[in-house]
């Protein structure tokens, strides 16, 4: 079914009648959760719907984030190896001692090679 051919099988009302008779037409829709369309210069401008059909609505519709969320956990936990997970928690557990021990042999290490490359 199409947008369109939602709209048609609804009841219209026009913009002017539903702003004169706002708060009687609140009361119909909550009473019978129905929907209707308020028009302007008779063409569809608006759908007017009870808050808890509007609610349940919003309830169907799949939040693309957690479809996004899920297919990047599975990526991460796939690319994570015991050896990865062990350096990750050595370097998230080692003191500020350490890392500067590790950056000082890093720093050597890196100036032996460009030394030797010249």
């Amino acid at each position: 079914m199409t947008a369109q051919t939602f709209l048609t099988s609804l009841p219209t009302i026009g913009s002017t009648e539903a702003k004169n008779d706002l708060s009687g037409l609140l009361d119909r829709i909550n009473k019978t959760h129905s929907r209707v369309v308020i028009t302007r210069h008779d063409r569809p401008a608006a759908v007017v719907l009870s808050a808890d059909d509007y609610e349940a609505l919003m309830r169907r519709i799949p939040d693309p984030l957690k479809e996004l969320e899920a297919h990047f956990d599975q990526m991460v936990a796939s690319m994570q190896t015991p050896a990865q997970r062990n350096a990750e928690e050595q370097l998230f557990g080692a003191t500020p001692e350490q890392l500067g021990s590790a950056a000082a042999r890093a720093a050597t290490s890196k100036r032996r090679t460009s030394t030797r490359k010249r």
